[in-house]
């Protein structure tokens, strides 16, 4: 099997000396790839799943031998990664775009980041639905609702309907894109 990085340019294969570092990678045990896996990325991993630690393994050497992400990939990253809307067509500035990071931070790897469209700590939510009225309280880590923590409006919104709702276009603080 054959790797190829996907660039600007179009597909390149990588470098065969990678090629062959990740396919031996292939083949090692769950206990293998956890040392190659700390030996890499310089700290121990949470999962024993040999897929992922294979994955990321490949990653980090492609990574290492091509480039990293830019700066406005990582963006987007960490945006996914806080559950943004992800109908929404590329990285178009808006008046809902993010805040730029600050020089020296990578967004989403400093810590946790406020998503932007979340409301400050202490404001109300309050959405009707079926008939009932549901009240949240925005804290400054996740949310209260009937004297219950939620990690996400998400979460809250599953409870009360009993089916996967995207959290902030439940309670209204974004809309649905078409397009």
């Amino acid at each position: 099997m054959e790797l190829w990085l996907i660039a600007k340019r179009g597909p390149t294969p990588l470098d065969p000396s990678v090629v062959a570092t990740v396919e031996k990678s292939r083949g090692l045990t769950v206990a293998a790839l956890k040392r190659k896996y700390r030996e890499l990325i310089g700290e121990e991993s949470r999962s024993s799943n040999k897929q992922f630690l294979f994955r990321r393994i490949a990653w980090h050497l492609q990574a290492k031998a091509e480039g990293d992400l830019s700066e406005r990939a990582r963006c987007r990253v960490a945006a996914i990664a806080d559950d943004q809307d992800l109908r929404t067509p590329g990285l178009q500035a808006s008046a809902n775009q993010p805040p730029e990071p600050t020089p020296g931070s990578i967004a989403g790897l400093n810590g946790p980041q406020r998503d932007y469209r979340l409301p400050k700590p202490g404001t109300l939510l309050m959405r009707r639905f079926r008939g009932r009225e549901i009240l949240v309280k925005v804290l400054d880590q996740g949310f209260e609702c009937q004297g219950h923590h939620y990690g996400s409006l998400s979460a809250i919104a599953r409870e009360v309907t009993g089916t996967r709702w995207n959290g902030l276009l439940f309670f209204g603080l974004t809309e649905r894109r078409h397009g």
